[in-house]
């Protein structure tokens, strides 16, 4: 299992940097434009809009691959699409982006439980992604969709967090806490942590997504 789980991560991290870079890219188009201030102030929404899509493509897949691979028990599906994508996405989202802010030292760092804070957007979207992935068998583009918008959502995470100032150092390693944030769980939700409910970790390897 644990060479199963470090392919996994090893396949997915070009497209993890990637999505890290357009975070990046973003961040730096704002500080470049002069409107962190502005952006800062529209961030909490902005953050809600963005985290119910990442846990309703996470559910997709999720519970895509739980019912490829597993009984295919609607009330297993459902139990784990929403942990596997609230859960989860909880992590990438909230708790790593905010301990990169409390290593940083960020003036304005709090963490944002989505599915409390906003649990009537973020439970239902969760229902969703479960209804949409159990009557559905494609994975690549909501996989996909998947780490670029935790990517976003953890941006803006951390863009709470800031203030109206920034310095390039800090940027650089805002960098870093984007790649982890969504690496990790990302490849957790949607791979892993599916198939720790089936037997497919003692088969020969495949590529899910």
């Amino acid at each position: 299992m644990l060479k199963r789980i470090t392919n996994e991560l090893w396949e997915h991290a070009p497209f993890t940097v990637l999505g890290a870079t357009t975070g990046i890219i973003i961040m730096v188009i704002i500080v470049l434009s002069d409107t962190l201030p502005q952006v800062f102030h529209i961030s909490y929404p902005v953050f809600y809009v963005l985290h119910p899509a990442h846990v309703v493509l996470s559910a997709i897949v999720t519970t895509v691959m739980y019912k490829k691979y597993g009984s295919g028990k609607i009330w297993i599906s459902i139990l784990v699409g929403y942990t596997g994508s609230v859960g989860i996405a909880t992590l990438s989202d909230s708790i790593i982006p905010y301990l990169g802010e409390i290593l940083l030292d960020l003036p304005g760092r709090e963490m944002h439980i989505g599915f409390i804070e906003e649990w009537w957007v973020v439970n239902p979207a969760a229902l969703l992604g479960i209804i949409i992935g159990y009557w559905k068998s494609a994975t690549k583009f909501p996989h996909s969709g998947h780490v670029l918008i935790s990517t976003w959502a953890s941006l803006f995470h951390i863009i709470l967090a800031l203030g109206t100032t920034v310095n390039w150092i800090t940027i650089l390693a805002i960098f870093f806490f984007l790649f982890v944030g969504v690496w990790i769980p990302c490849c957790l939700s949607d791979i892993i942590f599916p198939l720790l409910f089936t037997n497919k970790f003692a088969y020969p390897e495949h590529n899910h997504l």
